[in-house]
């Protein structure tokens, strides 16, 4: 990606997998009632971690997604570092999440997928 542009990663589950595909691979569903943050994550290993350890273990499977985003919109927004510095991701409204789809640029990309087994898919 250009300079203009951050590449983030985002785990998701089978039923938001299927959102994304149904736009297209453009944009990410709109969060659903108690879910007020999106939580896009700065990089693949964190990514990982959480499909493993949250989308595989509610779902069955999980999928990590990368994609970039316009640097300008997330000027806005701080980066969170929730654990270790590996642990880096932005918390965007629910209600900034339409905006934060226009600003996706190309397609939502399918890195990798792992189900119950734990082995890739």
């Amino acid at each position: 990606m250009s300079a203009e542009t951050v590449t983030l990663y985002r785990p998701v589950g089978p039923e938001e997998l299927h959102l994304i595909q149904v736009s297209g691979y453009r944009e990410f569903p709109p969060r659903l009632p108690g879910q007020p943050i999106f939580y896009p994550v700065l990089n693949e290993e964190y990514a990982t971690r959480i499909t493993r350890d949250w989308n595989v273990k509610s779902s069955g499977a999980g999928y990590v997604t990368r994609f970039a985003v316009r640097a300008d919109f997330l000027r806005r927004y701080e980066v969170q570092t929730v654990g270790s510095r590996v642990h880096q991701e932005y918390w965007i409204p629910a209600d900034d999440l339409p905006e934060f789809n226009r600003n996706i640029v190309g397609l939502i990309e399918v890195i990798a997928g792992f189900d119950a087994t734990d082995r890739p898919t």
